[in-house]
């Protein structure tokens, strides 16, 4: 008798081999503001005394996205965001032709969470009643600060009682909303902190992104930086927003609260390190293949990209992501997670087989930053509060990176980094922040932990997807 012989896949572990493709979002850019922040490094750009012709940059999106449409035939679409820049610059029948254009070429989810941002500079009732007509069901304020000083500090375009009007607004005409906030602002002080907070909380606000102002280089405030709190006071303020937020809100990631049912699906997808397309001047995309993985951004100026969309090559950038690279890449996303992630999930997300972060796995337990169990990747409370350390022993060996594989190879032994995570256009990246002698943590910059960032390489090398990254002990 002839026993017979089922086919087995065999996986190399040093390429990247997908059975199933990843959830895939979409995430589109909007690069004009008002006025530029001075703490702000994305993709944003002052709009025309005149205004944006919304009509000539729909043209571009569309281009862009019928151009697209091959890389991604068939997938279905899991969650949209509209970021920026300043989206609510756009009318309400902008947003809803957009809509109409995403509706027409994919196939989005029934109960498609489509989350945008919007800036209380921009309030108006009767534009943000529109915007939830066009199929927005999740908004996202750019509040920052209740305070007026603060705001002017910050150099916003709004003052409190705009922000206090247009969260009064989301709260009566969305289900779900998000407000984003700073702390560590310039000159701030504990009270005033708890002062901002109260004042959020007194909105009911579903979903709460609370997050330490950093000073970016290429930034006015890097050439002119203000006095802002020390490292003790940052960190007893961070301390604040766990206290006043933990009884009521989830803290299911680095900077994000939610109530129960109201995490953002959006953010959840980049950091479980699922697929996403990104349309747009300077948006990032992160999408897998049954070999492959790659990475694209688009142009940056707005006319650059409007030009380029419009004769079908909006890609600046169209690249294979090296495996070697994947094992940091999935972990700094998913080790945002408070609960961390299914151990599968790796293979799932990276097409790797688990196998090659097998001695990085035992050496992060060994230390203590990662929770000794097979069945889930997640920080313990020490890997929590040193994460850079933890997300460098998945940084790729050398040997790895230059052959482009994902084989076990001599340890580098880099310095401490520190970096954080930011959104704008849509994807995680990290930055350099320099060796630092003190506990770190994850956290963002701007824009409801939703938005994604991936504008420039880590020094490393290595070109990430949507907010985040590695920083000192200063988020929740």
């Amino acid at each position: 008798m002839t026993a017979s012989v089922l086919p087995i896949r065999l996986h190399s572990g040093r390429r990247v081999q997908f059975d199933n493709l990843p959830p895939l979002s979409v995430y589109v850019h909007i690069p004009w503001c008002i006025r530029k922040c001075p703490y702000c490094d994305f993709n944003s750009h002052n709009a025309p005394a005149d205004g944006v012709d919304e009509n000539a940059y729909l043209d571009a999106l569309e281009a862009d996205l019928d151009a697209s449409l091959p890389l991604i035939w068939g997938r279905r679409v899991v969650t949209v965001f509209i970021g920026g820049g300043t989206p609510s610059l756009f009318s309400g029948a902008a947003i809803d032709r957009l809509l109409a254009s995403l509706r027409a070429r994919l196939p989005l989810l029934a109960d498609v969470e489509v989350t945008m941002e919007a800036n209380p500079g921009t309030f108006e009732r009767a534009r943000f009643a529109d915007y939830r007509a066009a199929g927005v069901n999740r908004l996202s304020l750019g509040i920052q600060s209740f305070s007026d000083a603060k705001l002017k500090a910050l150099g916003r375009v709004h003052d409190r009682a705009q922000a206090c009007a247009a969260a009064e607004a989301a709260a009566e005409l969305f289900e779900t909303f998000n407000l984003d906030l700073m702390y560590a602002l310039p000159e701030q002080t504990l009270p005033e902190l708890r002062e901002d907070l109260a004042t959020a909380l007194s909105f009911a606000p579903p979903h709460l992104s609370c997050y330490h102002l950093t000073l970016e280089p290429n930034t006015l405030f890097a050439r002119f930086p203000p006095k802002v709190p020390d490292d003790d006071l940052a960190a007893a303020m961070l301390d604040t927003v766990g206290e006043m937020l933990g009884g009521t809100y989830e803290n299911y990631e680095v900077s994000a609260w939610a109530r129960p049912g109201h995490r953002a699906q959006h953010n959840l997808n980049y950091w479980m390190f699922g697929d996403y397309l990104g349309l747009g001047a300077g948006a990032h995309g992160k999408l897998s293949f049954p070999d492959r993985i790659i990475r694209q951004a688009k142009f940056r100026h707005p006319r650059r990209y409007m030009e380029a969309a419009l004769a079908g090559h909006a890609c600046e950038i169209d690249e294979a992501v090296k495996p070697a690279d994947l094992p940091f890449e999935f972990m700094l996303n998913a080790l945002r997670l408070t609960e961390g992630v299914d151990a599968d999930l790796f293979a799932d997300r990276t097409g790797l087989s688990s196998a090659v972060i097998r001695v990085k796995l035992r050496q992060a337990i060994d230390r203590g930053l990662l929770v000794d169990d097979p069945l889930v990747l997640r920080p313990t409370p020490l890997g929590r509060n040193f994460l850079n350390d933890l997300l460098e022993i998945f940084l790729p060996d050398e040997p790895d990176r230059e052959a482009g594989t994902g084989e076990e190879g001599s340890r580098r032994d880099p310095a401490s980094r520190e970096a954080r995570a930011e959104t704008g256009a849509g994807g995680p990246h990290v930055r350099n922040q320099g060796a630092r002698e003190v506990p770190v943590r994850v956290e963002r910059l701007a824009g409801d932990a939703a938005a994604p960032a991936a504008e420039r390489q880590a020094e490393h090398g290595i070109t990430l997807p949507n907010g985040v990254v590695p920083l000192k002990r200063m988020e929740p």
